[in-house]
């Protein structure tokens, strides 16, 4: 008889909510994608790379022309050196360098806290390797991080904490402070950190991304989980990168090999020409998606909706408590079918859901569908 490793995971929200905005010919701002064009250069590097370029296995850490510009774009963007060679690997997606970290190091009976609303990957990972998620939840409505119940939370087998900056769902993001009582956790209690930063690029008003690899005490124990999908805008082509000091690199490294080997070659090489040809093509992005996120907050003035207009990410969240009483899930459902706009119920990031009534909104999408999408949402 099959017992499940993971009996309480089905199909993800995002698939469910993608393929029922698909069914009724909703407007699709559920599942986090982009619905434009990445840049043009970049298409065409991949086009020659495929055509012209080597199709066979990359190494398995990662080309190391790509992982050299990495390191190129971390001393920009971050101030931080790292050796492209022993700290630097390429992964096919955030997603498996996420669980390659996980599983490298969580043993049986460890417990490792999350900080709710999270990502859906995350437990599953931890399930996985034989460890114990403990939730602590975020403090709404701006989903800032009580350091003093994640302290409460810590215990003799804690070994690691994950954190997620700009955070997907709510769109908050971490600062100084935040880094800094982090860092002294993890230090009092010898912690290990795995830091999703995929939004990093997309931090609005004015606002720097802190990385835990700009802080020394975080960065030799941490785990950074980068995203080109995210930043360029080619969240198909499933490529990412995790940046770690070598000991936790030597071990991530041993799990990636037999989990997927290498990430998809030409794509790593147009990623490498690209990103040598326009190293300054991320310092965009803040500003183009923070107009998104003005146009399409500004559009639901004088809706029914509460609107705290997001930090960073390309996600905003509405509550609809004003609106409905109905349950996240079951409305985000009937919103689809009856009204033509498909969202994320916000509850399923939780492991014990609180009394809130929040969806969530991918913005990286055309002008005229913000439009559109605002409009139908004043008219509930």
């Amino acid at each position: 008889m099959l017992h499940s490793k993971l009996p309480g995971v089905g199909t993800t929200i995002f698939t469910r909510m993608s393929a029922l905005a698909a069914r009724h010919g909703a407007l699709n701002l559920s599942q986090g994608f982009p619905d434009f064009d990445p840049p043009r250069a970049l298409l065409e590097a991949m086009a020659r790379q495929v055509c012209d370029g080597d199709n066979q296995y990359a190494p398995m850490t990662g080309l190391p022309g790509l992982r050299e510009q990495i390191a190129a774009q971390l001393q920009l963007y971050r101030g931080v050196s790292c050796d492209p060679d022993t700290e630097v690997t390429v992964v096919p997606g955030a997603t498996e360098g996420i669980f390659c970290a996980i599983t490298a190091v969580i043993q049986r009976g460890d417990e490792v806290i999350l900080l709710d609303p999270c990502y859906d990957s995350y437990e599953p990972a931890i399930d996985l390797a034989g460890g114990r998620a403990v939730h602590v939840p975020l403090l709404a409505p701006d989903f800032r991080v009580d350091w003093e119940r994640v302290a409460a939370a810590v215990g003799q087998r804690t070994r690691m904490i994950i954190v997620n900056s700009p955070h997907n769902p709510s769109g908050s993001i971490l600062d100084a402070a935040d880094l800094q009582e982090l860092q002294r956790l993890a230090e009092q209690h010898d912690l290990l950190v795995v830091s999703d930063e995929v939004y990093e690029h997309l931090v609005f008003d004015g606002r720097p991304h802190h990385s835990v690899l700009q802080y020394p005490a975080l960065r030799k124990r941490s785990f950074a989980v980068f995203s080109f999908g995210k930043t360029f805008s080619v969240t198909g082509w499933k490529t990412g990168y995790c940046v770690a000091p070598p000991a936790l690199t030597e071990e991530l490294r041993k799990v990636h090999q037999f989990v997927s080997f290498v990430a998809v070659t030409p794509v790593q090489a147009a990623l490498q020409e690209f990103m040598a040809a326009q190293p300054d093509f991320p310092a965009s992005l803040a500003a183009f998606y923070q107009a998104k996120r003005d146009l399409f907050c500004d559009a639901l003035a004088g809706s029914g909706f509460g609107v705290i207009p997001s930090a960073g990410t390309y996600f905003q969240l509405l509550d609809y408590s004003d609106i409905a009483d109905t349950a996240d899930v079951a409305l985000a459902q009937a919103w689809t079918r009856e009204h033509g706009i498909a969202a994320i119920p916000v509850s399923v990031f939780y492991r014990d859901p609180p009394e809130q009534r929040y969806l969530r909104f991918c913005f990286a999408k055309g002008d005229d569908i913000l439009r559109e999408a605002a409009r139908t949402l004043c008219a509930i």
